[in-house]
């Protein structure tokens, strides 16, 4: 593994013109460390739980609990039926003080409100809390538990994380390091994206052998209070909380057209109808993806005029309506006839 690299004193204009270009995690040094709720952290974890209680909006906020035994780790159950950890919903203030009663514990159980809305569940947070790199449009997110483990997973999203009570370890994965990560099941995951089977604090190589090279090519960061961690669109990454009150404050946001409809959708898709061909045909439609749809060879209509591009040309919110009521036409067909992109 190697260490991320480390960025200072960034600017909204450095963020943008420098950091994100290169495509590679970057930890932002220091970034929200002028905070309040980062001072208040600092006065302890008491001032800090009754800082939030006096932000939050009433009603209960989502948590999840888990046994002690687990150590931490959110993840499956030994056969893989159903998750380790239970969800329930309970005010935010009884969620704190559990936490905070739970720190002195040798072996506490394991606790977390994840994702919560801040603009929902902490309504005065937003207000003082202002991340000056990203857009207002970005709505901001809170994670809150102790020392707990975060499964290596991705996300369809780019995503500045800031620490804002007690240290996290980030470990993360390019992209290409998928078939390396021996990822579970798609339909039982904890929060809806599916999750790596392989346990980063205790990796099992006798059963998972090519997460050694996964771990090869890894790199990893361990913030303090008022840092935050830029993660790039879908790279892998596995979050440990290393103290027993700990703050997070994450910013997801897609860059991307909004009207192109779901990358995932159309892997699913593809998980249909081209996972079970022979072997050749396998192969040509990896050439012809690799051509149309990724464009290994450059722009694939160049050599046509403008005229006869027709869909190898499709880019304006017309073009992509029109190739979208054509696929649902072949989607709804009778699924025994094989159809072509102008059926």
């Amino acid at each position: 593994m190697k260490d991320i690299a480390v960025w200072r004193d960034v600017t909204p204009q450095m963020f943008h013109d420098e950091v994100r270009p290169i495509g590679e995690p970057a930890v932002l040094k220091g970034l929200v460390d002028d905070w309040p709720v980062v001072s208040v952290a600092r006065e302890g974890d008491r001032p800090l739980a009754d800082y939030l209680t006096s932000l939050a909006a009433p009603g209960p906020i989502a948590s999840v609990y888990a046994a002690p035994e687990i150590e931490g780790r959110f993840h499956y159950t030994e056969n893989l039926r159903k998750l380790n950890f239970e969800r329930v919903s309970i005010p935010l203030d009884n969620f704190l003080d559990q936490l905070i009663a739970e720190k002195d514990c040798e072996r506490p159980t394991s606790l977390a409100a994840q994702g919560l809305l801040i603009p929902k569940c902490l309504p005065g947070f937003g207000a003082q809390h202002r991340l000056s790199i990203l857009p207002p449009s970005v709505v901001p997110r809170m994670w809150i538990g102790n020392a707990v483990k975060v499964a290596t997973h991705s996300d369809e999203l780019e995503n500045v994380a800031c620490v804002v009570a007690g240290r996290r370890r980030f470990t993360l994965f390019p992209p290409e390091q998928l078939g390396n990560l021996y990822m579970g099941p798609f339909e039982l995951t904890p929060a809806g994206t599916p999750i790596s089977m392989v346990h980063v604090t205790r990796p099992d190589l006798e059963r998972y052998p090519r997460f050694a090279d996964a771990l090869d090519a890894a790199s990893f960061a361990e913030l303090e209070t008022g840092d935050a961690i830029y993660i790039p669109y879908q790279w892998y990454h596995h979050v440990e909380s290393l103290d027993p009150v700990s703050i997070l404050v994450n910013y997801w946001w897609d860059p991307a057209r909004q009207d192109l409809g779901s990358p995932w959708d159309a892997m699913l898709h593809g998980i249909i109808s081209l996972r079970g061909l022979p072997p050749d045909q396998r192969r040509a439609w990896r050439a012809a993806f690799d051509h149309y749809v990724f464009l290994s060879n450059g722009d694939v209509s160049a050599h046509l005029p403008p005229h006869a591009r027709g869909i190898l040309a499709a880019d304006t919110p017309r073009d992509i309506e029109e190739l979208r009521r054509d696929l649902v036409k072949n989607l709804t067909s009778n699924s025994a006839e094989k159809s072509g992109p102008l059926k």
